[in-house]
């Protein structure tokens, strides 16, 4: 891996070129894609990733002794190594694939849940969290007699991290939040609150879906006890993600699916499971997805988090100095640290209705709660626009968007 990129070496005309469905015209306009939060745009070396595996050696793994059995298991099990790097854990048996953060906070809300929740156990997730972050703890909660807390959400879109304090106790057992909103952007201070929720003995989760392509993520300086980051949100492919656990914690965990791959021996009298990481990734795994989730990791790597960070918050910035000056636009979510997303509302409009005249002028934002009810709940809205920026985006694009947002802004005189 080179040094990182500083941030005049990134030159976004050349980098756009990378994403070739960024070349296309929607309704007549260029596309300007900010719909970011909800899904990257992927670059050729992942496409061609799929490309290269499938037709060239799409085989199985683990098991097989062939050559393109043992070409699949090491190019695997290569992501595996690179996702260990990336999140600075200190061993690869650490780092489980799953499909998404979903499916990751659901292992963990089953698994660990029924290992250390007690009837009368408090968990306690923010006000900022995604349904996938509030909907398994809820049902763990409900299965095992725990509680659910909340912390609370400030006007500007930070957590109460006076409130949290105070809700903390010893009969909080498990902390769940996420390192940056996928609604507000807001980054969430995750390295505090896991010192404060170990010294009353509970564990924390982190759900890093919105910070892994934009932020600097040590699980060990961190401490967190598990992570977990969803690979389309980072240029990669759907439908494949990590869970980083402790050792000493997935150790004792019992698997959350039963099948091929996770166990040692299989008798009708008694199953022996098998060593980490395998004891969690039950049956023939999304082989092509993990594979290509490397080269979006390399991606990253290759431009340097630092210069992509310096480029979206120059985008952010830009954005909300612009936004400010439309007139009705109400911005949503202004907190001091954030991720590159924008929410705002326009005075009169439903947020769907501006997403429509938006799309058909060829600009794809995302409209609606976000799966983040409890939070829109908060503000007393139904939804927002959000627009969000990746490191293909120019500031010519949100000028694009800054234009479009004023004939809008017009129709409703």
């Amino acid at each position: 891996m080179r040094p990182e990129a500083s941030f005049m070496e990134l030159d976004i005309l050349s980098l756009r070129k990378e994403f070739p469905v960024l070349d296309q015209a929607v309704n007549g306009h260029p596309l300007v894609y900010f719909d970011n939060a909800a899904t990257t745009q992927k670059p050729k070396s992942v496409i061609q990733s799929l490309v290269d595996y499938y037709s060239g050696y799409n085989a199985n793994i683990h098991r097989g002794i062939h050559t393109l059995a043992e070409k699949a298991t090491r190019a695997f099990e290569e992501t595996r190594e690179s996702a260990r790097q990336f999140l600075n854990a200190a061993e690869r048996e650490e780092i489980i694939f799953v499909r998404g953060v979903t499916e990751a906070v659901n292992l963990v809300a089953s698994s660990f849940g029924k290992m250390v929740l007690r009837p009368g156990d408090e968990i306690l997730v923010s006000g900022l969290e995604h349904h996938s972050n509030i909907v398994p703890w809820q049902l763990a909660a409900e299965a095992l007699g725990a509680q659910l807390q909340v912390i609370p959400v400030t006007e500007e879109g930070e957590l109460d991290l006076q409130a949290f304090e105070q809700r903390l106790s010893k009969k909080t057992r498990l902390v769940a939040v996420n390192h940056a909103s996928n609604s507000l952007g807001t980054i969430n201070p995750v390295k505090h609150i896991v010192e404060r929720a170990h010294a009353f003995g509970a564990y924390v989760l982190v759900d890093g879906a919105q910070a892994a392509a934009h932020l600097d993520i040590d699980v060990r300086d961190m401490d967190c006890d598990f992570y977990c980051l969803s690979g389309h949100k980072m240029y990669g492919p759907t439908g494949v993600g990590v869970l980083y656990g402790k050792r000493s914690l997935l150790e004792k965990m019992p698997p959350y699916q039963g099948g091929g791959e996770m166990i040692k021996e299989v008798t009708f009298e008694k199953t022996t499971f098998n060593d980490l990481p395998y004891k969690f990734e039950a049956g023939t795994p999304n082989i092509a997805d993990v594979i290509a989730l490397n080269e979006a990791i390399r991606f990253i790597q290759r431009n340097g988090k630092a210069a992509i960070r310096h480029h979206e918050n120059e985008l952010l910035g830009y954005a909300t100095t612009r936004l400010q000056k439309v007139e009705g636009v109400r911005l949503i979510g202004t907190a001091r640290e954030k991720v590159s997303v924008q929410s705002f509302l326009l005075e009169g409009m439903h947020p769907f209705d501006v997403g429509q005249l938006l799309d058909a002028r060829g600009i794809a934002v995302r409209t609606g709660h976000h799966c983040t009810q409890p939070l829109m709940d908060r503000f007393g809205i139904e939804g927002t626009v959000r627009a969000s920026f990746a490191v293909y985006n120019t500031r010519d694009e949100i000028d694009r968007m800054i234009e479009a947002l004023e004939r809008i802004s017009s129709l409703r005189r």
